[in-house]
């Protein structure tokens, strides 16, 4: 369940929200959402973070992850990543997992890249009829 949603701000220096977060809970396994290579796994301020590149110039970051993957290994789509940490994440104190996505360095809202989501389309009335 997505519990807080993407708000991405104008400027990369701007308050926002970069990605969204995924109720869950301590220790609970996290899985990659495509195939790739990891390229990090470690500390990122007070949080450990796994990410993960992607075909495409896409770039999946996952925290707060306890990671049982290492830098350069390749996983498949729903491969597990590592499991929810207990360090506080910024859902505090409801646990989440936050799921950031990049495209060739910019941040863009996860949900208009997953099958069934996308960017939303008014369509004209009659098309409902």
């Amino acid at each position: 369940m997505v519990s807080n949603l993407a708000s991405l701000p104008a400027q990369d220096w701007l308050p926002g929200h970069r990605g969204i977060d995924l109720a869950t809970h301590v220790g609970r396994t996290v899985t990659t959402p495509a195939a790739g290579e990891v390229t990090f796994t470690g500390v990122v301020v007070n949080r450990p973070v796994v990410s993960v590149r992607h075909a495409g110039g896409l770039v999946s970051s996952l925290e707060p992850v306890d990671a049982t993957v290492e830098v350069g290994d390749l996983v498949n789509t729903g491969d597990s990543l590592g499991t929810v940490s207990r360090a506080a994440g910024h859902c505090a104190p409801d646990t989440c997992v936050h799921w950031g996505l990049r495209h060739d360095g910019q941040y863009v809202d996860p949900l208009d890249y997953l099958r069934g989501f996308g960017p939303v389309q008014l369509l004209p009335l009659e098309e409902w009829a």
